[in-house]
């Protein structure tokens, strides 16, 4: 069966738009231009636009989707596979959420007892599990399993005060870092208040700080797509910057 740009769009609950920049980007070209020259997809785009909208639901940028699928080695069957396991994986982290919303219920309700210790651990539960999907592998490798497991202790043993001053942390390093950005200068003020902010919120959940694991950490916010997209997603070139910044801060240069 073969779709029109308009068809294909209401089939896959997209907009005309995205599909017209899919094509226009590389990522999904038509099967052929009819002879009015409206794009024309078939059976073979209809499951490559259904891959990319696995990967986008799971967080994966454009340019890295691309890089995927379009690798001669690429195996839609395996990746399928992938995408379940991945789905799993979110589903099991809402299951976290929702049980923990249920249990506030009915401790406002009177039906239970629930310390405020309890009341963050679905939030911290579903964190760790989020850096586990996205950087587990990576984390275990160049750190090893003992220092990951040993963070993600620290993390489910925050308490309620240190939990709200991580987030009000990791939201003074980003805005922060947007001013430092402005500056273009990684060595300034503003920027080493950064790298600074960026020591702090990290000994939230390092069992032990070294500048070399923090410049390391820095490089790979650079070399890793997940880490790069996190902090370019508003201004292209901020995980440069930080590495930068974090290089001069801890004076560790590569």
């Amino acid at each position: 069966m073969e779709y029109t740009v308009q068809k294909l769009a209401k089939l896959a609950g997209v907009s005309t738009r995205t599909l017209r920049y899919y094509d226009e980007i590389g990522i999904l070209k038509p099967a052929r231009m009819n002879s009015s020259g409206y794009r024309i997809y078939g059976q073979e785009e209809v499951d490559r636009l259904q891959q990319i909208l696995f990967y986008r639901e799971l967080g994966v940028s454009l340019d890295h989707i691309k890089d995927i699928i379009m690798n001669p080695s690429f195996n839609g069957e395996a990746a399928l596979r992938e995408h379940r396991e991945k789905l799993l994986e979110k589903r099991a982290q809402l299951d976290l959420l929702i049980a923990n919303v249920e249990k506030t219920i009915a401790f406002t309700e009177g039906r239970m007892n629930m310390s405020n210790q309890e009341k963050f651990d679905g939030f911290k539960k579903k964190m760790i599990a989020d850096n586990e999907q996205k950087f587990g592998k990576e984390a275990r490798e160049k750190y090893g399993s003992e220092t990951v497991d040993k963070s993600n202790a620290k993390l489910m043993n925050m308490t309620e005060k240190e939990y709200n001053e991580v987030k009000e942390l990791e939201m003074q390093v980003r805005e922060t870092l947007a001013q430092a950005f402005a500056t273009s200068d990684p060595a300034g003020k503003l920027a080493q208040k950064a790298a600074e902010l960026h020591k702090q919120w990290l000994t939230f959940y390092w069992s032990e700080y070294s500048k070399e694991a923090h410049a390391g950490l820095a490089e790979m916010y650079v070399a890793d797509e997940r880490f790069k997209s996190y902090y370019d997603k508003d201004q292209p070139g901020t995980a440069e910057f930080l590495r930068d910044a974090i290089r001069i801060f801890t004076g560790i240069k590569s």
